[in-house]
């Protein structure tokens, strides 16, 4: 049984490019290391799929006592066997930049590639999200609900509380994760390979998301550890990251909590191949900056306000952001309660993204702000609290632009909300659904629902909510007074 999984394995690694034939027997011997087998006996296997493979080689990891019963106990032990064929960093990044040479597509479509095949990037767990679209006044605006990215079960959880606590890596987003074991508590990085890069001349790296949210969803992150720091240097960073790969964007999160997404602890962006609702909407009208006649600038028509500025000259382009950064990060306007500090604590923030349109650069600013309220304590530009039961966590980069991730439950909430619905259940009467009765309350009168049509019911009414939260996070909305509002802050920064 383990000789056959293991020339299964062997063949996939062949099949695709982790190995060459002359690391074969090396390759054998390392994976009887890592399950504690001394005999092998070679034979033809028929080709399984990966998951099959892995799955079955930690079941006998598990009879032998190598692992526990844990989801996080199987992930590292299955990066352990495919880091054990995953080639080295060194020959990883000499294959990146041969490539590079020929073009970036041509190096970034087989980095994303190798990330898939090394099952860093768990393609057969990528698969099992929900996904749909919802079209909009704003355009057509993408829903997922995140199945990939596993659940902490309650053995886990307990296991931890006997485990020592480690400093090393710092985080999950630092150079230090490349080939990291892992732990229960730090996900499994045995196959995980980046690619250094240079950005604004400091020393960065190039990854993708396990977890791709979008296509080609790829991370640059910082050589050393440091806490998330958004200013104008971002912006020239991420231009330099689009000259550098030209088909793909980049943004970053802001820099502060509740509008930070959700790490703030190592300075990172988020980029990739994909095209959001946010780049395509159009100009709600133009603005005219004085002194930078060479930059395009627009007032987006979105939930969120967003400035977008448009040129080929980048220098000019770095200008014009940085005085709008300078500005917001002053700006008060009590009437669309917008203030900039409280307390000694500030407030304002922006989340940039930054694509190319052509020979020229464009770069999208959003107008953030994290001030909390006694009635809204968890950010007053916070997805609100009626809105709890499908959208509670921060509205990060990747929600800003049009596409929401939304938490795993709701996958199997729906369906219990679906079937009580159908069968006149009451939703108070189930945990399940009882927190989603108000919500379904507001619409459900305005359907005539049966089985063949409650599924695409609930959907819509999720991509509804979905923009109503990118609402509630908009400092200026996007109203007759929200646009006044934002008017006034255009005004203040010298633009007419």
């Amino acid at each position: 049984m383990i000789s056959t999984r293991i020339r299964q394995l062997v063949n996939y690694a062949l099949s695709h490019g982790l190995i060459e034939k002359a690391d074969e027997v090396w390759a054998i011997n390392s994976l009887l290391s890592l399950l504690g087998e001394n005999e092998y006996a070679d034979k033809e296997a028929e080709g399984a799929p990966l998951e099959e493979i892995l799955g079955a080689l930690c079941d006998e990891a598990y009879k032998k006592g190598i692992i526990g019963e844990t989801t996080a106990e199987r992930d590292v032990f299955d990066a352990k066997l495919m880091g054990a064929l995953t080639p080295r960093p060194s020959d990883v990044i000499s294959k990146f930049s041969s490539l590079y040479k020929e073009s970036p597509e041509s190096a970034t479509n087989w980095y994303y590639d190798f990330s898939r095949a090394s099952d860093y990037i768990r393609t057969y767990r990528v698969k099992k999200d929900v996904k749909w679209v919802y079209p909009c006044e704003y355009g057509d605006v993408d829903i997922t609900i995140n199945l990939s990215k596993p659940e902490k079960d309650p053995k886990t959880i307990a296991l931890q509380k006997s485990m020592p606590q480690s400093g090393y890596p710092k985080c999950q987003l630092c150079r230090e994760a490349e080939g990291y074991a892992g732990t229960l508590s730090y996900p499994a990085r045995s196959n995980h390979r980046i690619i250094p890069i240079k950005l604004n001349g400091e020393d960065w790296f190039l990854q993708y998301s396990p977890y791709v949210y979008y296509n080609e969803h790829c991370i640059a992150l910082t050589a050393d550890h440091r806490p998330m720091n958004v200013d104008i240097n971002t912006v020239r960073r991420a231009l330099d990251f689009v000259s550098q790969f030209p088909h793909y964007f980049i943004g970053s999160n802001a820099g502060l909590p509740i509008v930070g997404g959700s790490i703030l602890a190592h300075e990172h962006m988020q980029g990739g191949r994909y095209e959001f609702a946010m780049a395509k909407a159009p100009a709600r009208r133009t603005v005219k900056f004085d002194g930078y006649d060479g930059v395009c600038a627009e007032l987006v028509k979105w939930p969120m306000p967003v400035v977008r500025l448009r040129s080929t000259d980048k220098n000019e382009l770095v200008a014009l952001a940085s005085h709008i950064f300078d500005t917001w990060n002053v700006y008060s306007d009590e009437s669309a309660f917008v203030f900039a500090n409280t307390n000694g604590a500030d407030h304002n923030a922006i989340t940039p993204i930054v694509r190319r349109r052509g020979d020229a650069y464009e770069v999208d600013l959003v107008l953030r702000n994290n001030i909390t309220t006694e009635e809204y304590p968890l950010g007053y530009f916070h997805p609100h609290p009626d809105k709890h039961n499908i959208k509670k966590e921060n509205i990060g980069l990747i929600e800003v632009m049009g596409l929401a991730v939304l938490p795993s439950r709701l996958k199997k909430e729906m369906a219990a909300v679906a079937d009580a619905i159908i069968n006149g259940r009451d939703l108070l009467s189930d945990e399940l659904t009882a927190k989603h009765a108000s919500w379904v309350s507001e619409f459900i009168g305005n359907y005539t629902v049966n089985k063949d049509n409650i599924d695409d019911i609930l959907k819509k009414e999720i991509g509804k909510t979905f923009v109503a939260v990118l609402s509630d996070a908009g400092v200026f909305k996007d109203t007759e007074k929200g646009r006044a509002a934002f008017d006034r802050y255009v005004e203040f920064a010298g633009g007419r």
